[in-house]
């Protein structure tokens, strides 16, 4: 068993996320602590510039590298000394600015062997790229960590992550399928952000207040994507043009965008095997009361956040973080052709040795 730290950060960029697990990479022995470390001012605006701009301007990248990798060591070294812990591995996901699997291409940016330099340990890296060379999506790549975890719950069961994009994770048995679903909270953060209301919706408060446009959900519903079976994955602005009518109020729009978020998720379930007999919430999006009361009157089975099946919902993805590095050094899968698409199980990451 080895002691893992996983280190991840949303396209939000509101922080960096970090869990400490022993795991051999089949099983987890030890949640270990968990906690999120903000971005500093200078790193989180070069970061959202950098994911505005997208690749038609990538001369900020390696300056907007150098500071998530300073931030990265400076956090994993608060995380380490505040839990007096003894990692052998820490994975480094990176932070990710561009993704667009049908060009072949995802972007995540940050410097995995400077990081493992500064901080005297082992680093997994480039954890999407193997994925790709494979034909991948490179996304979603926490579904082996769901299989991991679902193994004394009820099935066939989801693992539902309403993030910047919503993504699920369907599981019976050994039978697993992913796939990005469609908005999570990336449209309705910038409508409120764009209200200078806020950065995002605080537990559907300000969606609760509106009315929702069936028409204009019906219309974007209409976008080919949500047709489509998985594996598919999505980058956070790939639905940035998706506009609401001119005019509406802000608890309107609001209000039609979660319709927005549910709708498609609901209407994801038709792509599982069999009706799911619970869909365990993770992900920001869980914490919007309004969402989560519009999915469960959407959805067939209990719609709950994974605190009630004992598990840290803040954590998640960084547990599963450090899950693939604890798989990279044991040899093993971290996607497979029903996750991601690949063309065969892909062993993914990239072992970068600290030079002392």
């Amino acid at each position: 068993m080895t002691s893992v730290i996983g280190t991840i950060s949303g396209t939000s960029a509101d922080g960096i996320d970090l869990a400490e697990l022993e795991t051999d990479g089949r099983t987890v022995v030890r949640f270990g602590p968990s906690a999120t470390l903000p971005y500093s001012y200078e790193t989180r605006a070069a970061v959202l510039s950098a994911i505005e701009t997208g690749p038609s301007d990538r001369s900020s990248w390696p300056e907007v590298s150098r500071l998530v990798t300073r931030d990265h060591a400076a956090a994993i070294r608060q995380f380490v000394d505040a839990h007096d812990l003894e990692p052998e591995l820490a994975v480094f996901h990176g932070q990710t600015v561009w993704h667009d699997p049908k060009a072949g291409e995802t972007v995540q940016l940050g410097r995995s062997q400077d990081l493992a330099d500064t901080l005297g340990i082992d680093v997994v890296g480039d954890l999407r790229l193997a994925d790709m060379l494979e034909g991948g999506e490179g996304a979603p790549l926490v579904p082996v960590y769901h299989q991991a975890l679902a193994n004394e719950l009820p099935q066939p069961l989801c693992f539902l992550n309403i993030g910047g994009v919503s993504n699920l994770t369907y599981i019976d048995g050994s039978s697993v399928l992913a796939f990005d679903i469609g908005p999570g909270n990336a449209l309705l953060d910038d409508w409120v952000r764009s209200h200078q209301a806020g950065d995002f919706d605080p537990s559907g408060q300000i969606s609760a207040k509106g009315s929702t446009d069936a028409d204009w959900v019906s219309a974007a519903l209409a976008n080919p994507f949500f047709a489509r079976p998985g594996p598919k994955s999505l980058d956070r602005n790939s639905f940035s043009n998706t506009k609401l009518n001119p005019g509406t109020a802000l608890e309107d729009g609001a209000a039609t965008l979660v319709e927005f978020t549910a709708a498609a998720i609901a209407q994801s379930e038709t792509f599982c095997p069999a009706p799911p007999v619970a869909w365990l919430v993770c992900g920001g999006g869980r914490h919007n009361e309004t969402l989560m009361k519009v999915l469960a009157e959407k959805m067939q089975g209990s719609v709950v956040p994974v605190e009630q099946h004992g598990f840290d919902g803040d954590a998640l993805e960084a547990q599963a973080m450090a899950f693939l590095g604890a798989r990279l050094l044991a040899g093993l899968p971290t996607s497979y052709p029903e996750t991601t698409g690949a063309q065969r199980p892909v062993v993914g990451g990239r072992l970068f040795t600290a030079r002392r």
